[in-house]
């Protein structure tokens, strides 16, 4: 496998896959069309499995809107996806607005963690949940979303979960949300 890769991610929803969709909400913009499961596979799908009713991509990259310390703490605490305790996943894909990309990086990174504390927010959940997050915009075919982010935690930890996730969309950073789904799922293994 390539480096580019293993960096590489596909999200198909349909029929197959090892993750069952638990319920799908459409929390603004446009909905994904609905699917029972998703497969969650490295690179890109050679084949995409029989019937699938869509499919994202995503790949892996530096951290962004992190100062050192951050990276350093985060780091620390984020467990890795797999763990055979979490069971339950979302899968969350976001667009923002343009006047999002319009903002240089420093005026984005002062919206993420001074006024919306996004990284802040995200460590008191750490080790429970875990996250990867997958940037689409940077990949040269168009993708409908900008970030599609995986996370993982176990059936106890639903709530808090839920939780986190509530006071992400209070924050200031969502106001630029133009696009969101929201898929909670929970392991079943092949179908």
């Amino acid at each position: 496998m390539s480096a580019t890769s293993q960096r590489l991610f596909s999200f198909i929803g349909g029929e197959q896959g090892s993750w069952q969709i638990q319920r799908q909400t459409n929390l603004t913009g446009a909905p994904l069309p609905d699917a029972a499961r998703v497969s969650v596979l490295p690179g890109v799908a050679g084949e995409a499995p029989r019937v699938s009713v869509w499919h994202l991509q995503g790949i892996t990259s530096n951290e962004r809107y992190v100062t050192r310390d951050e990276k350093t703490a985060l780091a620390a605490r984020q467990p890795d996806l797999g763990r055979p305790a979490a069971t339950c996943a979302a899968l969350i894909a976001l667009r923002k607005n343009p006047a999002w990309w319009a903002l240089t990086q420093d005026e984005r990174r002062a919206i993420i963690e001074t006024q919306s504390n996004h990284i802040a927010i995200g460590m008191r959940y750490l080790p429970a949940i875990a996250r990867r997050l997958y940037h689409c915009r940077d990949l040269a075919m168009a993708q409908p979303f900008d970030f599609v982010t995986w996370f993982e935690f176990a059936p106890a930890d639903s709530a808090a979960f839920d939780d986190l996730l509530a006071q992400l969309r209070e924050s200031a950073e969502w106001q630029f949300v133009d696009r969101e789904v929201d898929i909670r799922l929970v392991q079943a293994g092949p179908a």
